[in-house]
């Protein structure tokens, strides 16, 4: 078995080819372009096996077309490869030596590396996820914008700011100069800009609940999470293969706690990595579940509460039990997706 170990760019692909003792064989490099070119170079081995590193980021293209060209493929987490090459004292980071890392990672772990899988319903979940992100960010860009031209017309324009309120305030300005007649114009465009990104806002919900409705997910049982969240954790997590069990999962998104004890201390701190996309759907998950009274997560709180943590103890503590029945809920959905399959 060869296995082919790729260190992917924008332009050009960096690959190494290993036998089964880990001695390279062939070394090329390939247009990323051109995957048919790479394939046809790799089909002098009749046994063969691909690592990508970044197979769900920068590697994600060549990954699919493997894929679908029906080679078998593993995704090498590029945090491996580096720790790899530092490990083996390699100082200079040429792509040589980045793609003979990822091969490195790839013999050494094998199959439990991550294989990668054609793309399904939840590469469109996460497509919606990541438009409904880079609308809110916009969103917000133009808020601040709206706020300060609103400021110097003179106007105190209200904390939540919509549309509606903006065009109010808008139509309440008496512009003194001509520097002000420019702020209002612009302040209108703005306004414009705001209601539009509010419409495609509402656009995405609705195709996000739409398609998470059709995949019936046993997240949406969860009390705070809805269509808009259960869309966010399907796409970013993907293939729950990659989490062995339910502690990887509070690892990936950052509802465990990292140990900081020391002698007889026995502490634990927040966990601030990790996926913060999946951590803020568990945090407002949480929030939900502790303001309604006749939730479990409610009294589960509370319980946190008279043992005598604080306020922000008992929320992750909560937030870490919303990441286990989300993990639980993924396992749930897969195992049903394998009987129908």
């Amino acid at each position: 078995m060869v296995l082919i170990a790729v260190d992917p760019h924008k332009s050009v692909h960096a690959v190494v080819a290993l036998d089964a003792g880990g001695r390279v064989i062939a070394e090329r490099r390939f247009a990323a372009s051109a995957p048919e070119q790479l394939l046809a170079w790799a089909q002098r081995w009749d046994e063969r096996r691909w690592a990508i590193e970044g197979a769900r980021g920068m590697g994600h293209p060549l990954g699919q077309w493997l894929v679908r060209a029906g080679e078998t493929v593993h995704d090498v987490p590029a945090k491996l490869s580096a720790r790899v090459r530092a490990l083996n004292g390699l100082n200079s980071k040429t792509d040589a030596v980045d793609a003979r890392s990822v091969a490195d990672v790839a013999r050494y772990r094998g199959e439990r590396l991550t294989p990668v899988r054609p793309e399904d319903e939840r590469a469109v979940l996460a497509l919606l996820s990541r438009r409904r992100d880079q609308l809110n960010d916009q969103r917000t860009l133009v808020l601040g914008q709206l706020h300060e031209l609103l400021r110097e017309l003179g106007v105190a324009p209200a904390r939540e700011l919509s549309a509606r309120s903006a065009a109010r305030a808008c139509d309440a300005c008496q512009p003194a100069s001509s520097a002000d007649a420019e702020r209002l114009a612009q302040a209108r465009v703005l306004r414009e800009d705001l209601e539009r990104l509010d419409a495609r806002l509402t656009e995405n919900e609705r195709e996000c609940a739409r398609r998470v409705a059709e995949a019936k997910s046993a997240l949406l049982r969860i009390v705070g999470i809805g269509a808009v969240g259960a869309a966010t954790i399907l796409g970013r997590v993907g293939a729950l293969s990659r989490f062995p069990s339910r502690h990887a999962f509070a690892r990936h998104n950052g509802t465990a706690p990292l140990d900081a004890s020391s002698g007889d201390t026995v502490r634990h701190r927040l966990n601030r990595g990790g996926d913060r996309r999946l951590n803020v759907v568990l945090h407002i998950a949480a929030v939900t579940q502790m303001r309604i009274k006749h939730c479990s997560g409610h009294a589960y709180y509370q319980r946190k509460r008279a043992q005598g943590k604080t306020h922000r103890e008992a929320l992750r503590c909560l937030k870490r039990r919303i990441s286990d029945a989300s993990f639980r809920a993924l396992r749930e959905d897969e195992a049903r997706l394998a009987l129908t399959a």
